[in-house]
C-alpha cells in the first residue's frame, strides 16, 4: 500500500524549505527589488484590499507566468534567479505555491508569513 501524505504534512515539508519572511522583512526584500506575487482571487483582493505594486497573478496561472522558460511567461520572469515572494489570503497557499516554485529551480521563491493579513497587521501599504 502507498503512503499518502496528509495536506498538513505537504504544508511542512513545503515551509521546512522555505526562508519565510515576516511583513517587513517581505517589504525590505521587495525594496531590494523581489517581486512581490499576490495570487489571490480577484473577488479576495475585492473584499481583503491589495498591495500597491504587487503583481496580480492568480495561483492557477503561477508556474506558466513565473517559469523562464514558458512561453506564457510574463518580462519579469528573467531566469532562475528571480526573487520572489508569494502572498495568499493567510500564507498556507503561497507556501505551496512557492514550493512549487523552486521545483520549477525559482530557488529564491518564498512567501509572506501570515499573508495579506499580516502585511495589513504590520500597516503597510494596502489600497481598498
Amino acid at each position: 500500500m502507498t503512503a499518502h501524505l496528509t495536506v498538513d504534512q505537504m504544508l511542512a515539508n513545503a515551509r521546512a524549505r522555505l526562508h519565510r519572511l515576516e511583513a517587513a522583512e517581505a517589504a525590505e526584500a521587495v525594496a531590494d527589488g523581489a517581486l512581490l506575487v499576490d495570487i489571490r482571487p480577484q473577488w479576495q483582493r475585492d473584499t481583503e484590499g491589495a498591495i500597491p505594486g504587487a503583481l496580480l497573478i492568480e495561483r492557477n496561472h503561477l508556474e506558466w507566468r513565473l517559469d523562464p522558460s514558458s512561453g506564457a511567461r510574463i518580462p519579469e520572469a528573467v531566469d532562475h534567479d528571480v526573487a520572489v515572494v508569494v502572498v495568499c489570503s493567510e500564507g498556507y497557499t503561497s507556501s505551496l505555491a512557492a514550493a512549487s516554485l523552486q521545483d520549477l529551480g525559482l530557488h529564491r521563491a518564498t512567501d509572506l508569513v501570515g499573508g495579506f493579513q499580516a502585511w495589513k497587521a504590520a500597516r503597510l501599504p494596502t489600497s481598498a
